[in-house]
Order: structure tokens, then sequence, then C-alpha cells
């Protein structure tokens, strides 16, 4: 048996799901910021922390707000979703924006500069303004735009852009995804009416990731495929899918897991109502209002979701047609493990040694009991 070092701290899982190995009784060992062993059956000394289920912290790509508040120019009101959705799990975060006036994105990814440089969010995500005005959803079409490398060339020039959604169709769209991907962020395909073919020129320039599969973007047909079978055809895209029960229905999980194995990328696109109930609420410089937990735009459009990660992790266990331990695991690789590989980073969205010691702790019904990020406790269960 695997014996925790002298020093660190242990702890235990009916059910511990590391993403390297099948789900089983285990325990984690802490010291510090990393994890430093992992084993199965009972832990050889007493633990520090036990839950039904741990499993690693989740990993979004795709939040925009939450708590009340929504990521932009305000480090202070930034910070407060970063923490919100920490105490819900996620550890690891992209802060998205909307689309904005070309001064006003440029001061709200300034602003999120000083959280992108102290790791409370992993970098700065762009959904627009360059979409398409057809599949603007909850984006001012007032405000969209074609790209432009005089206004692209000095957000990426911040270092902080990690990626960015545009609708490849537009003029110079297929130039602005060789831009994004030649400098390091993540090129991704949304709100948008391009064909197959389209599509798959957008693949070939270097888009790797298609936002929120279904949403915002025509729909799949028989004889015109569009980007819904152009990104599950294609090994070198991930696809995202908001597992929030409102915006996909479950049966296409499924089909999308089938299609794109190790390919399906759970994201909250979290709005400020997450975390805090119904209400009146602005994305951008649109109202919002939340009813019965469905977030809307003047007009019907859903306005991004009001869930949070342990939401979509409960989501695609109960939905998975498996064993629960096949749920597990599978929700696992969506909300962690994948999500953490299409950003590169090999330290998070898993239990192993040497990776940062990110764990969400879960009792019988998936509900979280306590989250440490980097070794330490953080939200109201900690």
């Amino acid at each position: 048996m695997t014996e925790p070092p002298d020093g660190s701290r242990v702890v235990a899982a009916g059910t511990l799901v590391t993403g390297d190995a099948p789900p089983g009784p285990g325990w984690v060992a802490v010291d510090g910021d990393r994890v430093v062993a992992t084993g199965s059956g009972a832990p050889p000394r007493e633990p520090e922390r036990t839950a039904a289920v741990v499993v690693p912290g989740f990993v979004d790509l795709h939040c925009h707000g939450g708590g009340g508040a929504s990521f932009g120019a305000d480090p202070d009101g930034s910070a407060h979703v970063a923490a919100v959705h920490a105490a819900h799990g996620t550890t690891t975060m992209l802060a998205s924006l909307v689309t904005l006036a070309p001064e006003e994105l440029r001061r709200a990814v300034d602003g999120l500069a000083g959280l992108v440089a102290d790791g409370v969010v992993a970098g700065v995500h762009l959904e627009g303004p360059w979409l398409s005005a057809s599949r603007c959803g909850a984006h001012d079409p007032a405000l969209l735009r074609d790209p432009d490398p005089a206004e692209l060339g000095p957000l990426l020039d911040t270092g902080l852009i990690s990626m960015v959604t545009l609708a490849p169709e537009r003029p110079g769209g297929t130039a602005a995804i060789g831009a994004v991907a030649g400098s390091g962020a993540l090129a991704a395909i949304g709100h948008t009416t391009a064909t197959y073919d389209q599509t798959r020129r957008a693949l070939d320039a270097g888009a790797r990731v298609g936002t929120h599969l279904f949403n915002a973007m025509d729909p799949l047909h028989h004889r015109d495929p569009g980007p819904v079978a152009a990104l599950l055809t294609d090994p070198r895209a991930v696809v995202e899918l908001i597992c929030d029960g409102v915006h996909v229905h479950p049966a296409l999980w499924q089909i999308v897991a089938g299609a794109a194995p190790g390919r399906m990328v759970a994201v909250t696109d979290a709005m400020a109502a997450a975390g805090n109930g119904d209400g009146s609420y602005r994305l951008g410089p649109l109202p919002v209002e939340v009813t019965d937990g469905v977030a809307r735009v003047p007009g019907g459009s859903i306005a991004g979701s009001t869930a949070t990660a342990d939401v979509l992790f409960r989501n695609l266990v109960r939905n998975h047609p498996g064993s629960r331990e096949e749920g597990l695991t599978h929700a696992v690789a969506c909300t962690s493990a994948t999500p953490a590989r299409t950003l590169g980073r090999d330290d998070i969205g898993c239990l192993r040694p040497g990776a940062r010691a990110d764990l969400v702790l879960l009792d019988d019904d998936l509900a979280v009991v306590s989250v440490l990020r980097g070794g330490s406790p953080v939200g109201t269960g900690g």
C-alpha cells in the first residue's frame, strides 16, 4: 500500500474519483498546495477530512458571473464572482465577457488583469463582439462587428486572453481565428451561421472549441449539417455543453458523449444570478429577468445559465445511462479532466501526485460539503 508522506494531510473518500483510476474507496494526501499521494481502500492513518465522494476541482471554461455580479472592469465584483463559484467546487475558471463597445471591452479586460496575475481566474474569455447578428442570443446586436486586427491584436497582446469565441463566417473571421490561435489562446466557434465547410475551414485555421454546442448556432440538418456536425466529427475540437437541463436536453448529452468521446466539456455559461436566485439582472448592457431559475433577455432569448458547476456534475451523473461509477467517471471527465486538458494544463483537473490540491468533497447526494483549492479550504463549507 502506498503510504502518505510524513506531515501530509489525508482526505478519505467512500468513493474517490481521481480521473486516472476507476472510482472506489480511497484517499488523497495533501502537502502544502499539492497532492503528494493517493491510494485505494482505507487510509493508512486517521484522515483530516472524510466525505462520501471526492473528485477533482471543477474547471469551467465559460462563466460570466454569479452571486449578483459579473466579470468585468470592477476587480472586487469579479473576485466575488470567482469566490461564489469556488464555494460550489470551481477551482479553475475563465472569466467570460460578453459583447461590449471597444473601449468598454478593453476596460473590462484590464480590470481582470490583477485576478489573472493572482491566479484567481486562469484567463479571460472573449465571447464576442465578433458574432453573428442572427445568432446573437443575449448579446447586444448593435455592438456586434467584424473582427478588426486593430482591435483584436492589442487585446491578444495583453497576454490575458485565454479564449475567443467568434463567428468564422464574418468578414475576416478565419484570419482572426488564425491570429487567436497564433497568440496561444483558444479559438472557439460560436454564435454562428457558419456552414459545414466554413466551420471546417475555421478548424483548419486553428479553431479548437465549439462554444455551447447547439445553442446560438444553426441546427444540425441531414442535408445541411452546419457547424454541429463539423465540430462533432473533427477530433481536434472539444465541444462545450451547458448541462443545466435548460439549454440542451439530456438525451443530446449522451449523443454528444458517444459522437465525441473525450471531447465533451460541461460549462456553466453562468450569469450574475448563479447562486443568487430569481430577479432582475444585467448581462453586459442588456437587462435580464430570471424566473424559476431561467434567465432571459427581453424578447425571450435565454441569457446564460443560473447553474454552478456542482449542478452540472450532479446532472451528468444522474442522467448517465450506465452505473453510478460510470456516471461519476464521465462527470469528472466533462467537468474537470477534459477542460483542464483543453487549457493545456496537467496540474489541475485530476488527483495525482504533483497536481495542485484542488478537491471537491461531496455527500451521498453529490452536494458540496467542502472545497480545497491549492490545499486550502474555500467557501462556506471549508
